[in-house]
């Protein structure tokens, strides 16, 4: 089934990225799309349409949509986008398209980041789109051995099939914090670790075998060191046009709560559009 398409606004620029890229994926999947305006200053100034802050961004959105041939719908929800996203997306099959919402650089610092609020609270699949890398012919897939980011990269091979997009399927071999013999056998075989039994190796394989029996061009690519770091340099060097990643709320563990959020930090630096979603275990 395909998901439904949700698109969030607050009016500010900074998120027409996001729209463009959401109608770019409506009409590639051959499905509507639902931009959802978020007013999250209502004054009964604003009620002239003429005035409100939501009407130019609508229609930039219309000629959008209208460009690429995707059926739309709009909508308007009054409040923050931290707390209307996950009231809208819950209980939906949905995929949420968002970009920066343009919040004052006081607000990050003392509140942090929308992204982090927003990845916390919504179950869903998110689309973070920062600036638009179309077409899209480069796909790098983040893949860590616990298979958090199985849904993630299954979104990832439905959206390089539409494309005809190149993946890539990486993973970093961090230093050793914890003495195990898993751990020794990944850090000792680094090298080579698809072709290894580790669970990382396998994960590798398994994604090999989907992106080719899906008529995909795809490669591995493995590199030791910091995560964050390596993640970061291969997006740069790589030219990539999407990075797809888990999200650490796949895990109800308490290590969640004492590790970083390396996909929020990665969407943080607005480098290229990030794909992310929590692990569902199939019923």
């Amino acid at each position: 089934m395909t998901p439904d398409i949700l698109i969030f606004t607050n009016g500010q620029p900074t998120t027409l990225p996001a729209i463009e890229y959401g109608a770019w994926l409506g009409a590639s999947m051959r499905t509507s799309v639902r931009l959802v305006g978020l007013d999250e200053h209502p004054s009964p100034s604003q009620i002239d349409e003429e005035t409100h802050p939501l009407e130019g961004i609508f229609a930039e959105a219309v000629e959008a949509f209208k460009k690429a041939g995707v059926a739309y719908q709009l909508e308007v929800q009054k409040g923050y986008a931290e707390d209307v996203i996950p009231r809208r997306s819950q209980g939906q099959d949905a995929l949420l398209v968002v970009g920066p919402l343009g919040r004052p650089p006081l607000k990050r610092l003392l509140s942090g980041r929308s992204f982090r609020h927003i990845m916390e609270q919504v179950a869903a699949p998110i689309l973070y789109v920062p600036h638009v890398r179309l077409p899209l012919k480069r796909i790098l897939v983040c893949l860590g051995g616990l298979g958090y980011e199985v849904t993630a990269e299954t979104l990832a091979m439905q959206m390089a099939q539409m494309a005809h997009a190149e993946i890539v399927l990486f993973t970093v071999v961090p230093p050793i914090d914890l003495d195990y013999p898993e751990a020794r056998h990944v850090s000792e075989n680094w090298e080579h670790l698809a072709d290894t039994n580790t669970l990382t190796g396998k994960s590798l394989r398994r994604g090999l075998e989907i992106a080719r029996q899906a008529g995909l061009s795809a490669s591995v690519k493995v590199c030791n060191g910091n995560v964050l770091e390596e993640i970061l340099a291969e997006v740069e060097r790589g030219n990539y046009d999407l990075l797809c990643m888990g999200s650490p709320y796949s895990s109800h563990a308490l290590r969640q709560f004492y590790t970083p959020n390396v996909t929020a930090e990665i969407a943080e630096t607005d480098l290229v559009p990030v794909l992310t979603a929590r692990y569902s275990r199939p019923e």
